[in-house]
């Protein structure tokens, strides 16, 4: 847990016009390194681990931690602390499941309400995804973050004019849970598909008014991207369980 996760600094002196500051910090990096996956699910967070990590008090700290499970992203067992909550495929079967469901009421809610603004974000988001790399040049297997940030920026726009602040805060969270599993999933080579001619094909349909249309290209799109994670997740699991029953070797003396 400890070379890739963000860079640390030493726990300044803090006051209280400063732990709120210094909770938000921690909230922010930490949630970054569980959402790309860089702590194992089932992983237990000790405070004094965390603070020593992130650089910050154990005041700032726990409500960081507090705010984190109350988004799901941490577990927390009385008396005994937090921990990084685990993932299954059940599970990531009942998040697709749940986001489809949805996506599909903000995407026809908005279709019932679009406006010209509407449509010139979503085109001009799609415009910006279409011309950011899906990876890295310098490493193939990573994932370009301005793409990842330019992807959510795309699905925030084809539901933006559901009117409902509920509802997109919900989406939201599951779009989080989502790119968790994939962050965590990935391995290997990559799955192939051609993901931006699967957006034009949302965008246009919901811009051309084929509200079913675009519902089950949207639909079709989650439910993909799910399969593959599905299958890297059995993988994953597969090696796991592989690495434990795997004889080893007696300690020298």
């Amino acid at each position: 847990m400890g070379d890739r996760l963000s860079d640390s600094t030493a726990a300044p002196n803090e006051t209280e016009g400063s732990k709120s500051t210094l909770a938000s910090s921690v909230y922010s990096r930490l949630r970054h390194d569980l959402l790309h996956g860089l702590i194992e699910p089932d992983t237990k967070l000790r405070v004094e681990w965390v603070v020593k990590t992130y650089g910050a008090g154990a005041s700032p700290v726990r409500e960081a931690l507090n705010r984190l499970a109350a988004e799901g992203l941490l577990g927390r067992h009385d008396q005994r602390g937090f921990f990084v909550m685990p993932v299954s495929a059940e599970e990531l079967e009942e998040l697709t499941r749940t986001r489809c469901w949805l996506e599909e009421l903000a995407i026809r809610e908005t279709l019932a309400n679009r406006t010209p603004q509407w449509e010139e974000e979503l085109v001009l988001a799609l415009h910006r995804l279409s011309r950011a790399p899906r990876y890295l040049a310098d490493d193939p297997a990573a994932t370009n973050p301005e793409w990842e940030r330019l992807h959510r920026a795309f699905h925030r726009a084809l539901i933006g004019a559901c009117r409902s602040r509920w509802l997109l805060g919900f989406c939201d969270q599951l779009a989080d849970q989502a790119h968790r599993y994939r962050q965590i999933a990935r391995t290997g080579p990559r799955a192939r598909r051609d993901e931006l001619s699967e957006h034009r094909a949302i965008a246009d349909r919901a811009i051309a008014g084929d509200v079913d249309g675009a519902v089950a290209a949207l639909l079709e799109h989650y439910r993909l991207t799910s399969d593959i994670s599905m299958r890297q997740l059995d993988a994953r699991t597969k090696r796991g369980s592989e690495a434990a029953t795997k004889p080893r070797r007696p300690r020298a003396g």
